[in-house]
């Protein structure tokens, strides 16, 4: 391997950090050394200390007898935590159920989800990522956030994890014209932060609303904030895997599964094998389930 190979692949290395980070684009043209500039600062300014002799120095000041009257300090103007007329998160959720109910379709829950002003995280999203796939389809997956990828894109998990999830997919004979896949909250997070359990509560009536529209026969929850927003599981996502639960649509009961997330994978990679007993366990299942219009027909 030459030192060039090597030098380019570090190179490659930092940015894959950087990108991780959240940091994704430039300031300057040029790199700035901002901590040279910091110490060439401080290094002038204790020469010209070192310049001025004791009696050189100017006197210092009389200092004024303090006041006893109280001095208001300008106080500095808050930062809402939501948006202007929403002023809490329980409020801010309300909005949304309001709005999620009222659609009848997923273009107008779409719509409404794209008009939606009450969750912070639209202000620092590129992309509101909406879905993937086929709306009538059997298998509903649901992840927890967009990364930067999907953020450029509009769509869920078109970067690294999902193409892995593409793989993953296809080993048990599905792909994205046969499932739908979504998020529980639908702009990144800034920094590809975890959502915070109040953005995640704003944005659930929307998800809740979008499954019971798709009106899958299995719902699929891709890593541990998914399960826990929709199935309402305590458990770590390493011991709540692979089991099976109900998730109520409001309509029926359909059977969930929780599993590990991609993303997750491509750190652990150990752990598929984990994740390959959870898909053959989801494609057996699918198999052994018949929609109703099916069962009266045969």
């Amino acid at each position: 391997m030459t030192f060039d190979t090597y030098d380019a692949r570090a190179l490659e290395a930092l940015l894959e950090f950087y990108v991780e980070a959240g940091i994704d684009f430039a300031l300057d043209e040029e790199p700035h050394d901002r901590f040279a500039d910091t110490a060439t600062e401080a290094a002038a300014r204790a020469e010209q200390r070192a310049r001025v002799s004791d009696d050189d120095r100017p006197p210092l000041p009389e200092r004024a007898a303090p006041s006893r009257e109280r001095t208001e300090l300008p106080r500095a103007a808050a930062v809402p935590a939501f948006p202007q007329g929403t002023e809490t998160a329980d409020e801010a959720a309300l909005s949304a159920r309001s709005a999620a109910r009222g659609a009848r379709t997923m273009d107008e829950l779409r719509d409404r989800l794209a008009a939606f002003e009450a969750c912070a995280l639209k202000r620092t999203a590129k992309s509101l990522v909406f879905a993937d796939g086929n709306p009538s389809a059997r298998v509903m997956l649901v992840g927890e956030a967009p990364g930067r990828d999907e953020d450029l894109q509009g769509l869920p998990f078109v970067g690294r994890s999902g193409q892995l999830l593409d793989r993953m997919l296809a080993a048990i004979g599905l792909n994205r014209e046969s499932v739908y896949i979504a998020n529980i909250v639908p702009w990144r997070p800034p920094g590809n932060r975890t959502p915070t359990p109040q953005e995640a509560a704003i944005c659930r009536p929307f998800i809740e609303r979008q499954i019971e529209l798709c009106d899958p026969d299995i719902l699929v929850c891709l890593g541990g904030p998914s399960a826990q927003a929709l199935l309402g599981i305590k458990e770590g996502i390493l011991r709540s895997r692979g089991k099976w639960v109900e998730y109520h649509t409001g309509t029926r009961a359909i059977r969930a599964l929780a599993t590990l997330h991609p993303a997750y994978l491509l750190r652990q990679p150990l752990q598929k094998k984990l994740a390959w007993r959870d898909l053959r366990a989801l494609r057996h299942t699918l198999d052994s389930l018949k929609r109703p219009e099916t069962s009266q027909q045969s």
